[in-house]
């Protein structure tokens, strides 16, 4: 069956300030209309009267072309007047006026911002996000009491995978940073401790900095570079394809197939590649120590055993855990905080590296204040 025929529209310039449109002003009836809006010329006169009794039907594809009409007309000068419409086809040509309006004079309209007025909406805008973050920080403690209630809702493959993500496959860039991290603390104590013939003290210089700040500092801040941007771009991915809004339509809790598995893998994780560390920067660092001080590896052991407490290393083992935490949460975070499309999901990732280093900094940094209130 043949669909009916579609008057088309039409312009007739009648008087030199008078436009009549008839016929269908609609996608399928506007096509032969170019010629016409290119003989038409505006009015010497201050203005012009646009007659829509004619049109038969308009929909919001002719009511775009009219308005641009309308505005190409009153750029000449001229006041325009619209007459005729339907009161239907009239509410339709102000809708569309006004997303016109918005769309090209909102951005002329723009003023700049003071420098104080920048500060405040940046202010404002790390409130709002703190705010969020620890709102998400309790919707991922509450998913952890569910399960602990309900065991069986733990989902130990994705948990077993990144730990081998996170952990085992982090083992070779870790240890070697930090072996090359011994290397540079022993080789800079080096020519100072020379001076005052004071070599064997580079044991307490090498294993006191590694095992209580270097080997925890340099393992979160590799891990957030690499296991916190992966997590950022994976969730910010689903975010954009619609993959979790999926998930919760199925009854698939997002934070216990997500969040959950990252955050206790990296858990177990960290604590572990910071002993890694460790071993490999005290290695890096008695290694130094025997070229350039003549301190040989015996007596580098003996002296070691002295000098480094259980208390200096456990205080960096105990650093790891809360590490873990900061890297997973903001790294998951901005993954669910991704919108739009693509180019966000890079942007909230970069987001994620750069807070997560800055939140372990701080914390790094509290920890010193409250261990030296403590005298630890």
């Amino acid at each position: 069956m043949n669909p009916l025929p579609v008057a088309q529209a039409t312009i007739v310039q009648s008087l030199p300030n008078e436009i009549a449109l008839a016929g269908s002003w609609t996608a399928r009836g506007i096509c032969a209309i170019r010629p016409q809006l290119d003989v038409l010329s505006a009015s010497s006169e201050s203005v012009m009267i646009v007659n829509g009794a004619g049109i038969d039907a308009l929909d919001s594809v002719g009511a775009w072309v009219t308005q641009k009409l309308l505005r190409r007309l009153s750029g000449a000068g001229n006041a325009v007047q619209v007459s005729g419409l339907r009161p239907e086809f009239a509410k339709l040509l102000e809708v569309v006026g006004q997303h016109i309006a918005d769309q090209v004079d909102a951005p002329s309209a723009k003023r700049t911002h003071t420098m104080l007025e920048n500060l405040g909406k940046s202010a404002a805008s790390m409130f709002e996000q703190g705010v969020a973050l620890f709102s998400f920080v309790g919707d991922c403690a509450f998913a952890f009491a569910g399960c602990i209630a309900h065991p069986a809702r733990f989902r130990w493959r994705p948990i077993l995978f990144n730990i081998r993500t996170a952990g085992f496959d982090a083992l070779p860039i870790v240890g070697l940073l930090s072996f090359l991290l011994g290397i540079v603390v022993a080789y800079q104590g080096a020519d100072q401790l020379r001076r005052y013939g004071a070599n064997i003290f580079v044991v307490d210089l090498v294993g006191l900095s590694m095992l209580r700040e270097f080997a925890p500092l340099i393992t979160a801040i590799i891990i957030a570079g690499r296991s916190g941007s992966a997590y950022a771009a994976q969730i910010g991915t689903m975010s954009v394809t619609e993959e979790i809004d999926a998930m919760r339509t199925l009854g698939i809790a997002p934070l216990e197939m997500l969040v959950l598995p990252k955050i206790l893998a990296l858990l177990i994780a960290l604590p572990l590649l910071t002993v890694f560390a460790d071993v490999l920067g005290v290695t890096g660092g008695m290694l130094m120590a025997h070229v350039q001080l003549d301190v040989g590896y015996n007596e580098f052991l003996d002296r070691f055993v002295d000098a480094v407490s259980v208390n200096a290393y456990l205080i960096g083992i105990c650093k790891a855990p809360v590490f873990a935490a900061i890297i997973a949460l903001v790294g998951c975070f901005q993954g669910f905080r991704t919108q739009g499309g693509p180019d966000n999901v890079g942007r909230q990732t970069t987001r994620s590296v750069v807070q997560s280093i800055f939140l372990v900094i701080v914390a790094d940094a509290m920890f010193s204040v409250a261990f030296s209130a403590l005298h630890i």
